[in-house]
């Protein structure tokens, strides 16, 4: 077990947690944004992160390494003192450079020990960040490359440093799952999911969810995982869901300096805003006309600040969906703002038996708002433990009242199925549905009901029901008789 990563709360696969960066002698609260400082343009003072919620941000050691100046400033005063920053330091070793030019003049060996020597509290190897897309072959080898420097990483005396373990594999969620496990194999500390941006910049988060879904099967429970390069408010609620810990990005920076305008939505551009839909102090103090008017750098900062705001306002309501359980519902309200987050959302549905081991069964309420909700991991529990109960005799399967001319009656309900009544206080039976539910709702159920008939052979089943879909009936085996009560008087078996 990893002592540096301790586990609070949890919900479908995101954890509130604490990671102890001994060096820094702090402990950070997870899920973490790590702000991008570059210490050549700082357009945020990093002494004011503290202000924000920044208890740990990253720069990059590559750039300061090459800087002669700034490199003998970094080893006489520290990092710390250099960026004037009292929470955690995290580094970057020149891998991005690295993806970006296709050489860098530094290798693990080097760039650790020199991250030691400036006062890093959390390292990084030079691994290889293989692109999306790429053929198999390549990914494998640069992916052999990247293991075989956090095998290296391991030899190096980086005191009590903590290393990052990247974890590479391209778009093949195979090999992002082996490097996982190869990573967690090693002594090191903190596994970031590497080379995404580009998928983000291209806003392809189902292939985000694929590779971090990946990785997280190849990596233990216990490990923290980093991001890399996430750092837009609108995705942090399912990159959470799907079990990231850290995230790392310049774009609070950058946007601003283009004046785009950071939202949990999307982004605005200034130019386009007559009122800010924001109750952050910059947005509150000032309105668009007032900040398109002042001098490039005033507005720069200004917007700055408030793509900061937004994206540590969003990551403390991820903490609070996590401690209430109500996680993926934030996470489906923030798909349905774009296309892209959706089809993200829809790729976490496509691991939910992976998400389920870890998701608690009891929470507060399930919330049905939209047919990806009956893809949920707590629909699909309830489903593998019908198997557990013990129906006998004739059973009426009934979403009206009572009957008793069977040997038992259980509910039906949409998207969850069939239940004895005794449970039907129980989590997540107790769940908030549409009066008016979609056809994917009403296949889910099917699906319960065809699961409880295959697991009970010996059992009579009578489904009574109020004019399902018939897509949804062509779900329920044969062998269950089937009353639409909107047609037909429901009557007992012996009747």
């Amino acid at each position: 077990m990893r002592d540096v990563f301790e586990i609070r709360a949890q919900d479908a696969g995101g954890r509130v947690g604490d990671l102890h960066v001994p060096r820094a002698d702090v402990t950070v609260e997870t899920p973490a944004l790590l702000p991008v400082v570059n210490p050549n343009v700082i357009t945020v003072d990093p002494a004011r992160f503290d202000e924000f919620g920044a208890e740990i941000l990253i720069t990059n050691s590559y750039i300061i390494k090459r800087d002669e100046a700034l490199a003998e400033r970094a080893r006489e005063k520290g990092l710390h003192d250099l960026l004037g920053f009292d929470g955690a330091i995290m580094t970057d070793s020149g891998s991005f450079q690295l993806s970006e030019y296709g050489e860098i003049d530094t290798d693990t060996e080097e760039i650790l020990r020199f991250q030691r020597d400036i006062g890093s509290d959390i390292g990084t190897p030079v691994d290889i960040p293989t692109p999306p897309d790429v053929e198999r072959e390549r990914a494998e080898d640069e992916l052999r490359t990247t293991q075989e420097r956090l095998e290296l990483a391991e030899t190096v005396d980086v005191g009590d440093m903590l290393v990052n373990a990247p974890v590479q594999g391209s778009t093949y969620p195979d090999l992002r799952e082996d490097a996982g496990r190869h990573a967690y194999a090693t002594d090191l500390d903190v596994f970031p999911v590497g080379a995404a941006v580009p998928m983000m910049n291209d806003y392809r988060y189902d292939d985000v969810a694929r590779a971090v879904a990946g990785a997280k099967r190849g990596l233990g429970a216990d490990a923290p995982v980093h991001l890399f390069g996430a750092g837009h408010p609108m995705m942090f609620a399912l990159a959470v869901a799907l079990g990231c810990d850290l995230f790392d990005s310049a774009a609070y920076a950058l946007y601003a300096r283009d004046d785009r305008y950071l939202t949990v939505h999307g982004t605005e551009q200034l130019t386009d805003l007559r009122h800010f839909p924001c109750a952050c102090p910059i947005c509150t103090e000032h309105d668009p006309e007032e900040v398109r008017r002042m001098p490039d750098a005033a507005r720069e900062e200004l917007l700055a600040e408030h793509n900061l705001h937004v994206s540590f306002t969003e990551l403390r309501r991820v903490k609070q969906a996590i401690r209430d359980g109500d996680l993926l519902e934030l996470v489906e309200a923030r798909a349905h703002a774009h296309p892209r987050t959706l089809d993200g959302y829809r790729a976490f549905l496509d691991h939910a038996e992976q998400y389920e081991t870890s998701d608690p069964a009891s929470k507060d309420t399930f919330f049905y708002a939209s047919a990806e909700s009956a893809r949920r991991p707590e629909v699909l529990r309830h489903r593998e433990r019908l198997g557990r109960l013990s129906p006998e005799g004739h059973v009426l399967l009934s979403e009206g009242p009572r009957h008793d001319g069977y040997d038992d009656c259980w509910n039906v309900k949409p998207p969850f199925g069939p239940y004895p009544r005794e449970l039907s206080e129980l989590y997540p039976l107790t769940a908030e549905i549409p009066q008016n539910m979609d056809r994917e709702g009403y296949e889910a159920a099917a699906k319960g009901i065809a699961r409880l008939a295959g697991e009970h052979p010996d059992t009579a089943f009578t489904f009574a029901h109020e004019s399902w879909p018939a897509d949804a009936l062509d779900y329920v085996p044969p062998r269950v008789t089937t009353v639409d009560l909107a047609e037909e008087r429901l009557t007992g078996p012996d009747a």
